[in-house]
């Protein structure tokens, strides 16, 4: 009887690790996608057509998302902000060339992100590295690095109030 019960016992208890692997996978697949979901383009010549159409200038972010320290801090502290984000859905299309070294990304993308890469020079500039473009696509200004700016100041870049 006593092996039925530690046979039922373990059977239980391999069920609920499976659950919790299932819902924590779950999680994982659910957040990852989260930047990009919350206004962020990664098709290029997408956010160039939606720029031009809606009047509003290209903010293009270089980053290297899982790897770059500076850059992981610059979302956090800058483009995941209150501020930030409230004045980029006024005046801003969003766009992520993302890099990274662990994190899966399609074929395509990686082609377009290298491409875009190389157009903008950003393997001579490093990461991060924020390019702003007007509506038709030409270039206003860029900066390379994170110095813990806060959002209000990268704001006021974007209006050409401050030199980074």
């Amino acid at each position: 009887m006593s092996l039925l019960v530690l046979s039922k016992a373990r059977d239980y208890l391999r069920a609920m690790f499976n659950r919790k692997l299932c819902l924590g996978a779950l999680l994982i697949c659910l957040t990852s996608g989260s930047f990009a979901a919350a206004g962020w383009e990664t098709d290029y010549e997408k956010a160039l057509v939606k720029a031009k159409a809606e009047n509003k200038s290209v903010f293009l972010e270089f980053t290297g998302s899982d790897w770059c320290g500076p850059c992981i801090d610059f979302r956090k502290r800058v483009l995941s902000s209150k501020e930030f984000a409230g004045y980029a859905a006024k005046n801003l299309v969003l766009v992520e060339i993302d890099f990274p070294q662990r994190k899966k990304q399609s074929s395509e993308l990686k082609k377009q992100n290298e491409k875009v890469g190389r157009q903008y020079g950003i393997d001579e500039k490093g990461f991060p590295t924020i390019v702003l473009l007007d509506s038709a696509g030409k270039v206003i200004r860029e900066f390379t690095g994170y110095d813990g700016e806060p959002s209000t100041e990268i704001i006021a870049w974007i209006e050409g109030k401050k030199k980074m």
